[in-house]
């Protein structure tokens, strides 16, 4: 009356033919029900006799597993999509020329869409006549900038051997001024004592002369005296005495001019001991001073000059700079009208993410950043999958997986977890929390494409000896484990405590021994009464089981 099972697979733990529905189960269950009802009221006498002979009779149509001790790799299998590990993405970095009219960069020539490229090959080639025409613009502008700079350049060092110059004149003239100060107020050998001593000595001189023509005027006088005398007589003659009166006034007026220039000598002696003096020293000290202001104005004067010639070479350095830069860029975007594959792969035309972008052809205009194509580099390849969250503490990177692949089921990759998200994948139309991961192929692959499915068996633990069931045997019931166990004809409830599990067979690390025999299909034997029963006690035999909980057992599997 069970539901039979012709052969089980015990490395997968799983039926090799499905059971029946719950419909029949339950057609069947109320048939077995009457004829039972009709065999009791014949014979009720027979019925203990019939019943305990039935559990030897019934085991038979009842799945069995006997415990032994086994390996458990602990695993998680998740399916996926394979992409390449570098995926690298082509873009348009040629800048829009608005004087063309055009909107974007037109496509003069591109490789067909899945074509193998190594590293190198061209690919793709832009319109580059705009770019050519701004660029020989900027030549000239760059040009005329460097003769800016250098003119700037020579200014700046012109300036500076005028500066130098200058400052070296205006501290000069303050060196000379201080020195002319010096020697004006030396004591001894200053130009004033000097001039002092040379008066002086002129003053000597004069008093020499003015004794000179005192004596030559006495004597002229007596000579004059003696002619008038001789000329009283008759001795000398009229011119003689003219002559003696000359030579009289003659020396009168020397000497009187002598005593003139005297006083003019002392005179200028006094004015040069007071007035003179205090009027140079005041004009020597003013020149100094002035001297010194002129050497202060010349330094500030230098320093704007070099100030105002620095900030035009800067200006020129900086505007020769923004040309280069300009220069190099329309260069750059000369270059960029050419793109060449950055790796080797299969080329992948990209799909149009707006309206305003249009699929990739040969006259098609591209706007500057657009995605062109995709080289994914087909030998280094990966596996994007989603892991529950319910293992997410279980998947660490560097796990080690193996990898199938649906298009080539008789080949098998070996792989690493590179990385877990942190945080979940949106889904809009379920709650359920699934984190993506990324699981790279350790080796170079061939004949694999992206979008492929995968299948990933993610190792985490592998643990050996240990006591395993399949997981179908274990029934649990308000927070309770157990496990039906054939023991001399009898099938009875042992609790179980649990370990880990993989998909196909649980850890049992209390309740049951190696060489027990445990029934793969307890649902034939669950009862709603039996978790009010103690553990370890006789259920019953298999028949009595299924007569009772017939239809409530395919109740339950229909929810």
């Amino acid at each position: 009356m069970s539901t039979t099972i012709d052969n089980f697979d015990f490395d997968t733990a799983r039926p090799t033919r499905r059971t029946l529905s719950s419909v029949q189960v339950v057609a069947k269950a109320k048939w077995l029900a009457a004829a039972l009802l009709v065999c009791g009221l014949i014979g009720f006498g027979w019925s203990n006799s019939w019943f305990s002979a039935s559990p030897r009779a019934s085991t038979a149509s009842l799945l069995t597993y006997r415990v032994e001790a086994r390996d458990l790799p602990i695993t998680v299998i998740e399916r996926g999509n394979l992409e390449s590990q570098t995926n690298l993405q082509v873009y348009c970095e040629v800048d829009d020329v608005r004087s063309d009219g055009i909107s974007g960069t037109p496509i003069v020539w591109v490789i067909p869409n899945g074509s193998s490229v190594s590293k190198g090959d061209l690919i793709c080639e832009l319109d580059s006549a705009p770019i050519r025409a701004e660029l020989d613009e900027q030549i000239l502008d760059t040009e005329e900038s460097r003769s800016n700079y250098i003119q700037s350049q020579a200014n700046l060092q012109n300036q500076e051997i005028q500066n130098t110059t200058s400052k070296y004149k205006a501290e000069l003239d303050v060196e000379l001024a201080k020195l002319e100060l010096a020697m004006f107020n030396d004591p001894q050998k200053g130009s004033h004592q000097l001039a002092i001593e040379a008066i002086n000595r002129q003053l000597d001189d004069l008093n020499n002369e003015i004794l000179a023509a005192e004596m030559n005027l006495k004597l002229r006088r007596n000579e004059k005296v003696g002619i008038e005398s001789l000329f009283k007589l008759g001795y000398a003659g009229k011119s003689e005495m003219d002559r003696s009166v000359l030579s009289y006034l003659q020396a009168e007026g020397d000497y009187a001019a002598k005593l003139n220039k005297l006083q003019t000598q002392m005179a200028s002696l006094e004015k040069l001991n007071t007035f003179d003096r205090e009027m140079q020293l005041l004009a020597l000290e003013g020149k100094v001073q002035t001297s010194q202001r002129n050497l202060q104005q010349v330094l500030v004067t230098n320093k704007a000059r070099m100030a105002q010639m620095e900030g035009i070479l800067t200006s020129r350095t900086e505007q020769l700079r923004k040309e280069e830069e300009r220069l190099k860029r329309y260069q750059q975007q000369l270059a960029n009208c050419k793109i060449y594959a950055p790796q080797d792969g299969m080329v992948a035309y990209a799909t149009p993410t707006s309206s305003r972008d249009s699929e990739i052809a040969e006259g098609v205009p591209v706007r500057p950043r657009q995605h062109i194509l995709s080289i994914p580099n087909l030998r280094t390849m990966q596996v994007k999958t989603s892991v529950h969250e319910s293992v997410l503490d279980r998947i660490q990177p560097d796990l080690k997986v193996t990898i199938s692949v649906d298009a080539f089921p008789d080949r098998s990759y070996t792989g690493t977890v590179e990385s877990v998200a942190v945080l979940p994948e949106r889904n809009y139309y379920s709650d359920t929390k699934s984190y993506q991961t990324i699981i790279t192929i350790d080796e170079d692959v061939y004949q694999l494409k992206p979008g492929m499915t995968a299948v990933c068996e993610i190792h985490i633990e592998y643990i050996p000896n240990v006591n395993a069931v399949p997981i179908q045997a274990v029934v649990q019931r308000q927070g309770k484990n157990w496990l039906y166990v054939q023991e001399n004809g009898d099938i009875r409830r042992r609790p179980v405590s649990l370990g880990v599990s993989n998909d196909q067979y649980i850890a049992v690390t209390e309740g049951i021994d190696v060489g027990d025999v445990v029934i793969l299909n307890p649902d034939s034997l669950v009862d709603a009464t039996e978790e009010e029963d103690g553990d370890d006690e006789p259920v019953g035999s298999a028949t009595e089981t299924l007569v009772a909980n017939a239809e409530t057992t395919a109740i339950h599997r229909e929810f």
